[in-house]
């Protein structure tokens, strides 16, 4: 690990300690640790009585970014030789964390057009008001109309500025710019209407004692396509050949359920219900059961629906099946407006297949995912407060936020084991 000075004070034992003690007690900032090192008996013993300055403080935390990830990883290994990870299944989650971006500062080609026509409509309000006030004011030019003046030439300067914003905004490849943190992103959340500006957190949580095995900070606004690098960093920081994991319904994937099955991950996500065919008392693709020997889908009316033809659709190879009695078919209206009913089966549909099969045998896997890993979000924000993230940039960021991990974990097993027995389990593997 590098050290942020060459004097003592910055040796980077002190810092990890330094900040170790403020996450864990809610002081992440490194001005403020500045002023706790100087006055808090604590701190003092745990330091040597060696008081760093803020800037020393903040150049570890900004500078050992590889060094503290690779600290929060040796302590999970550490909770796995402790056979705190015993459990065979994980809980994968994400969630939106606030980054050091107000959402004034986050631009769009649609948040850009917005301001600038409202722009135009005071500039145009404050013009009709100088009109007005020339007419009936016999003298001229008067404070007021000065005034407006003066606003009209600062909304201008504002279109100006909108403007080469928008040049630049062009050049970022998800039409996307933050002024402030450049990496962070807009990103919906789960209330109606509302977003935040910020990162998406990942994190895999062990089911039994809810420690926190792999996490990682994107800035992609949705968690399709996390599942299979979260699962396996999991499988690997928890020294299994086999791994279960439960996810909800937005890491559904098939390329990434099939990924899982490849490296021996069995994957529990329930499909999304994008189909509106059930209220409307519609047949569904579940209500067509398909025959393996004979490569034939099984209609509710009995009758058999072929493979006509083969496509790709997002990277992915659909076989097309339908009925050639879906015309004269008696049950037509409840199955589809169209001449015929089309069924599009992926080629590795198995998989999936066989999932559902895994969630029907474990009806309350869910519950098992929402009482494992949501609290552990809402603890760590509760930590964090209101700002969430102080850092910037995504390296930085995902700094800051394995050092909120570690301390999560430190914290989880102390509870478990006790002071004492969670010293005496690093004395023995520092040994």
């Amino acid at each position: 690990m590098p050290a942020c000075s060459n004097d003592r004070e910055g040796h980077p034992g002190v810092m990890l300690k330094i900040y170790i003690y403020g996450y864990l007690n809610r002081i992440p900032s490194s001005r403020r640790l500045e002023r706790e090192c100087q006055r808090n008996v604590e701190l003092m013993w745990l330091t040597g009585r060696l008081a760093p300055d803020f800037k020393t403080i903040a150049d570890f935390r900004r500078n050992s970014g590889a060094a503290i990830r690779n600290v929060c990883r040796r302590f999970v290994e550490l909770c796995r030789g402790l056979k705190l990870l015993s459990s065979d299944m994980v809980a994968i989650d994400g969630s939106k964390f606030k980054a050091s971006n107000s959402c004034d500062r986050n631009y769009t080609a649609s948040k850009i057009d917005k301001r600038q026509q409202q722009i135009e409509e005071s500039v145009q309000r404050y013009l009709d008001l100088i009109a007005t006030a020339d007419r009936t004011s016999p003298t001229g030019f008067d404070v007021k109309t000065v005034r407006l003046y003066e606003k009209i030439a600062r909304l201008r300067q504002q279109m100006r500025e909108l403007a080469q914003i928008r040049k630049q905004l062009e050049k970022q490849p998800d039409k996307q710019l933050s002024m402030t943190d450049p990496d962070a992103r807009s990103m919906a959340t789960s209330g109606k209407g509302s977003g935040i500006v910020g990162y998406n957190v990942q994190a895999a949580v062990d089911t039994k004692h809810h420690l926190i095995v792999e996490h990682e900070v994107t800035n992609v606004g949705n968690d399709h396509g996390q599942l299979s690098r979260m699962a396996i960093a999991a499988k690997d920081a928890m020294g299994r050949s086999k791994l279960k994991v439960v996810a909800d319904r937005g890491y559904f994937s098939g390329p990434e359920i099939r990924a899982c099955d490849l490296n021996d991950i069995s994957a529990y996500v329930p499909k999304p219900l994008t189909s509106a065919s059930r209220k409307k008392g519609l047949f569904t693709k579940a209500d067509f059961v398909y025959v393996v020997k004979s490569d034939v889908y099984r209609c509710p009316a009995g009758e058999r629906a072929i493979h006509r033809f083969t496509t790709v659709e997002h990277d992915m190879n659909l076989r097309v099946y339908w009925p050639s009695a879906c015309p004269r078919c008696p049950m037509k209206e409840r199955c589809s407006p169209s001449d015929y009913r089309r069924i599009r089966r992926w080629e590795h549909e198995n998989t999936l297949e066989a999932m559902q099969r895994r969630l029907d045998r474990k009806p309350d896997a869910m519950t098992i995912r929402r009482s494992t890993v949501e609290h552990v979000f809402g603890t760590l924000k509760h930590w964090m407060g209101p700002a969430h993230f102080l850092t910037r940039t995504l390296r930085r960021v995902s700094t800051e936020m394995s050092l909120q991990v570690l301390t999560y974990n430190l914290k989880r097993v102390m509870n478990i084991l006790g002071i004492a027995g969670t010293l005496k389990a690093m004395k023995m593997a520092g040994s």
